[in-house]
């Protein structure tokens, strides 16, 4: 009796863990939509992984981005970096690090005339592939980021 105890209390705390195994997808593209808080003006883009888009002053380059399986809740998440571009002053990085299109302001860009953020991702990889040529400031995907932890 007691050795089922003690093997319950080393099972069940993995349980939760091996629900949340199905491992998160990776796509070709990020959709985002940007604010231009000046004109009021909004504007929906898309920047394939690895590479960079301009919007106003900002440069903004995708680094990956991922979608859950389709039986798991929708999510989609993207790790994105934001420089400010403003003539006659130095480059700033003004956002770095994963943007939820579920949560916008859990992680959003603070800049003084743009908001920018995620809608989707788009082109789904095949599995097992990665984007060509990903940039070398790429974090690993956290598991378990885009489902939240039910413990």
């Amino acid at each position: 009796m007691i050795r089922r105890l003690c093997v319950a209390a080393l099972v069940l705390p993995l349980l939760p863990a091996a629900a949340q195994a199905a491992a998160e997808l990776p796509f070709a593209r990020v959709v985002l939509q940007g604010l231009d808080k000046v004109t009021a003006r909004i504007q929906r883009f898309e920047v394939p992984v690895g590479g960079m888009v301009r919007f106003g002053t900002l440069e903004i380059r995708a680094e990956a981005c991922y979608e859950t399986p389709p039986v798991e809740p929708p999510e989609s998440a993207a790790f994105l970096v934001v420089d400010a571009v403003d003539p006659g002053r130095p480059v700033t990085r003004a956002f770095s690090g994963w943007m939820f299109a579920s949560s916008p302001s859990l992680s959003a860009l603070e800049h003084p005339v743009y908001d920018v953020w995620v809608l989707d991702c788009a082109e789904p990889l095949p599995e097992g592939a990665s984007p060509d040529d990903p940039s070398p400031s790429l974090r690993e995907l956290p598991p378990g980021l885009l489902r939240p932890n039910s413990e």
